[in-house]
């Protein structure tokens, strides 16, 4: 486990999420922000590459598993982006369909957030950019604008982030 909240476990993605991140990062209303939904081999990559960045940089987006019942409903995180040539720090997240609008990807991206800055210590000593965490959000997600917003995220800046428009979202420490 790497976070706990009221309600929320965040523990590193396994093998065996596969069929529940499916749910999630396949449905296709859940990922019309993205440039089409996750088939089965896509959602194995997903969980592979997060793996990877839990080796290579301590973080990644975790398995969101409801405390009550155990299951995964989603994935969030911290994870480690290029934007306009600098490396920063992204808290993301992505909650099944039927378990949205209950509050728990801001319970957990505060969580999220709350790691960032208290045990990572955002990166203290190096670049301004860096004492902040964003969330890249595409403008027309309000869903997700209103996770960041209730966090303490403000826009900063609109961007081109992989050739689509985003507004990045940041809080600094």
């Amino acid at each position: 486990m790497i976070l706990e909240t009221d309600r929320l476990l965040l523990r590193e993605m396994q093998i065996s999420d596969l069929d529940a991140l499916l749910l999630v990062l396949g449905d296709a209303e859940s990922m019309r922000y993205y440039p089409k939904p996750f088939d089965r081999e896509m959602v194995q990559k997903w969980i592979d590459r997060h793996r990877h960045n839990y080796a290579q940089h301590g973080v990644g987006l975790w398995a969101m598993v409801l405390k009550a019942t155990g299951e995964v409903i989603g994935d969030c995180g911290l994870v480690w982006q290029e934007v306009e040539g600098h490396q920063e720090l992204e808290i993301g997240y992505h909650v099944r369909r039927d378990q949205q609008m209950q509050g728990y990807a801001t319970e957990a991206a505060s969580a999220c957030q709350n790691y960032a800055f208290n045990v990572l210590g955002c990166c203290v000593g190096v670049a301004h950019r860096r004492h902040r965490v964003i969330s890249l959000i595409r403008p027309e997600n309000i869903p997700s604008r209103r996770v960041a917003e209730k966090n303490g995220l403000k826009i900063v800046q609109e961007t081109l982030w992989r050739d689509i428009p985003h507004y990045i979202y940041a809080v600094q420490r």
